[in-house]
């Protein structure tokens, strides 16, 4: 038998350590929870509008990004909401929009430039009335571009709450891939964002949630009111089986998703489309059992 040797204690210490976690770990895969039914999802209109898409869009392995309408036809077939956006090509188009949707709305533009980026000061809140929504619109338009250049939508106003994001994609390697995180900076600059594989069971949902570094926010940090994660872990386990039911779902990317003291609220979404590709693997690894 080999006896390992290490130049430092250190390197000796880290060693351990990562082995007394990883039998941790296989300990607790036993307890792997379960992959939920919910009686509202509608996995076979959800095929039959892929198949539909992926015609359309004349689709073989080359990924192709769905409308914002067809993104939310998809989602809405596994329960998930998105909240309604009318474009705002004009203040007058805005105004209407606003009128259908009521007040109190939000203006902001989904141009891919600018979309996420909160640093800019482009996106108006809590416009109760005509007038403050043209103000807005004016002062948007003359901040940052034409309205064209901007794709301006109004869109219902959300509660407050934590701003998160939710994704799926496929990893060459692992397969399907479940990801969380607070949105902006948290994500984008510290990289704090957990992952599980498809199909999350429920306690991969309650860890994933949990295993962020800013997950203290999600419960309370500080005084603030904790939000709703019961409803944040059941967004997750739709998304999950959204993916896990259709491999043609390459990607799906949920930002923001507001969470709040009672719900979630999604504010922006995309998919994205392809024909599986052949394997000529055996899939993703996976561990045998305990």
């Amino acid at each position: 038998m080999r006896i390992p040797a290490y130049p430092a204690a250190e390197r000796a210490v880290r060693a351990l350590a990562e082995a007394v976690g990883y039998a941790r770990w296989r300990r607790e895969v036993a307890v792997t929870g379960r992959v939920p039914e919910f009686e509202d999802i509608d996995e076979a209109g959800a095929a039959a509008d892929i198949e539909v898409l992926l015609e359309a869009h004349g689709a073989t392995t080359r990924a192709v990004t769905l409308s914002a309408a067809d993104t939310q036809r998809l989602l809405a077939r596994y329960g998930i909401a998105v909240l309604p956006a009318l474009p705002a090509p004009d203040p007058d188009s805005a105004v209407r929009a606003a009128r259908r949707l009521g007040f109190p709305v939000a203006l902001k533009p989904t141009a891919p430039h600018l979309r996420h980026r909160a640093d800019l000061g482009g996106v108006r809140l809590d416009l109760g009335g005509e007038t403050e929504l043209r103000r807005a619109y004016a002062e948007l338009t003359e901040l940052l571009g034409k309205p064209e250049e901007l794709r301006l939508v109004v869109q219902s106003m959300a509660p407050r709450g934590v701003d998160t994001v939710v994704r799926a994609v496929i990893d060459p390697a692992a397969g399907a891939v479940l990801s969380f995180g607070l949105a902006g900076a948290p994500s984008l600059l510290l990289g704090d964002t957990a992952h599980r594989l498809v199909p999350a069971t429920d306690r991969d949902a309650a860890e994933l949630i949990r295993s962020v570094r800013t997950a203290p926010l999600l419960f309370g940090w500080r005084g603030s009111a904790p939000v709703d994660t019961p409803a944040l872990e059941e967004l997750l386990l739709r998304v999950s089986r959204l993916v896990d039911d259709h491999p043609e779902v390459v990607g799906a990317d949920l930002e923001p998703v507001i969470v709040a003291q009672h719900g979630v609220h999604v504010l922006g979404a995309s998919i994205r489309l392809a024909r599986p590709p052949a394997r000529t693997d055996l899939g993703p690894r996976s561990l045998p059992p305990y």
